[in-house]
């Protein structure tokens, strides 16, 4: 088992016990404020073109026809009023400790996507499946934003895949070329800053 392995187990077992109670109190205010499970389980590719469950914190009203991936700015009309205060705060990311001690995912690493993106990827993108998903990346600092972005464009859809999903897996490429456990340590840093300054 590397560092990179011991560092997540230890870093996931440690937050699930000392986020416990917000894990408790999340999941009550959830069911009080619609219907529908806690926990959203959404299909994404992880290391090696594998599919695995993600789990977030369910922040949707549930529709069974509304079949569109990408979320259209933090008021897109599928989001509930506490979903909007847990992904402002990135709580709905929460329960991807579990991910991370199952081993599905790292703390720090590419964002997974869904199938539907990822076979549009091309023999150098693909690459960024070499390494675990993570619950953070540079990109996802970078492109903290990027609901916004798409609810600006006129063609979200194809802004995403000609745009931002080029943008994001240059990102990650640098970070799968140059990465260390320092490395990981600062860009959870900076991503924990993002979120107290957001």
């Amino acid at each position: 088992m590397d560092s990179k392995r011991i560092f997540d187990i230890l870093l996931a077992l440690f937050g699930l016990i000392v986020l416990s109670p917000v894990f408790v109190i999340i999941s009550i205010l959830i069911l009080l404020d619609s219907k529908g499970g806690i926990f959203y389980r959404q299909i994404r590719v992880g290391k090696n073109v594998e599919d695995f469950p993600m789990l977030k914190f369910r922040t949707m009203y549930v529709h069974q026809h509304d079949q569109l991936l990408l979320t259209l700015g933090n008021h897109d009309v599928r989001i509930t009023k506490l979903g909007y205060w847990l992904r402002k705060y990135k709580l709905d990311e929460l329960p991807q400790l579990f991910n991370v001690l199952k081993g599905h995912m790292s703390f720090v690493g590419p964002r997974p996507e869904v199938r539907k993106y990822v076979n549009l990827y091309n023999d150098e993108q693909i690459m960024v499946l070499s390494v675990k998903p993570g619950i953070t990346d540079l990109a996802s600092i970078e492109f903290s934003n990027e609901c916004e972005l798409l609810a600006k464009s006129n063609d979200p859809e194809n802004f995403y895949i000609k745009e931002l999903i080029p943008l994001k897996i240059n990102q990650n490429m640098k970070y799968i070329k140059n990465n260390d456990l320092w490395i990981d340590l600062k860009i959870i840093y900076l991503t924990i800053n993002k979120i107290i300054l957001s």
